[in-house]
């Protein structure tokens, strides 16, 4: 079975406002993305890590999210929320997704994609190829040089795992006091290897408010 676990803790002051409630095209941003989960075939739960004011929403939804089986407090870092969630995964659970709240437009087809990889690969990550030309710029705002984009990806969510992999990684990653911003980086400290499954659709983290405003252009 696999376990869904969507991280719902940020403090979102980028933004000014919990942008996981903002309305995206008249339906909250985290609601989105969690209806595309619940429909996805392979999923058999559904995990929320949050904050008060997300647990307190997420329950008002709860008839319309049968996979929903948890609702739990999220932890000071992205870390401590993830390894939160994976203690909660149902035991017969053998492969854990994790996804960002903030990912609204993440589709069910994508999700099967990464979820029939990991299966095979045992640890992989929704990632896209970086086409745009990337500079380096220093403290003053000034470009110093060019960098070379070959074989650079950009890192998205859901990223899934063999689940008795995923809570090694985190065991290390808390022994070690290690610092990572996301579940590739905690593999990664294994020295274990992690793929890509190309998403060829948008699939925008919304941080910004300027986020929401494109993100309702692409669900146009």
């Amino acid at each position: 079975m696999t376990s869904a676990i969507i991280v719902a803790a940020g403090s979102s002051r980028r933004m000014g406002f919990n942008k996981l409630l903002a309305p995206l095209d008249g339906v909250p941003v985290l609601r989105r993305t969690l209806g595309q989960f619940q429909d996805c075939p392979d999923v058999g739960e559904i995990i929320v890590v949050g904050g008060d004011e997300v647990r307190e929403a997420v329950a008002g939804w709860r008839a319309e999210l049968p996979k929903l089986v948890q609702v739990i407090s999220g932890g000071a870092e992205r870390h401590l929320s993830v390894w939160a969630g994976l203690q909660t995964c149902a035991a017969d659970s053998d492969v854990v997704a994790v996804h960002d709240g903030a990912r609204p437009l993440i589709h069910t087809t994508q999700i099967r994609r990464c979820i029939e990889a990991a299966r095979r690969l045992q640890a992989v990550a929704c990632a896209r190829p970086m086409t745009e030309t990337i500079k380096r710029v220093d403290g003053e705002g000034r470009i110093t040089e060019s960098l070379d984009r070959t074989g650079v990806w950009v890192m998205e969510t859901p990223q899934v795992f063999k689940r008795d992999l995923l809570i090694r990684a985190y065991e290390a990653v808390i022994r070690d006091h290690a610092l990572v911003t996301d579940e590739v980086s905690a593999v990664q400290h294994l020295g274990e290897a992690v793929s890509v499954v190309e998403n060829t659709s948008p699939n925008p983290k919304i941080t910004f408010p300027a986020d929401l405003t494109l993100t309702e252009k692409f669900l146009a």
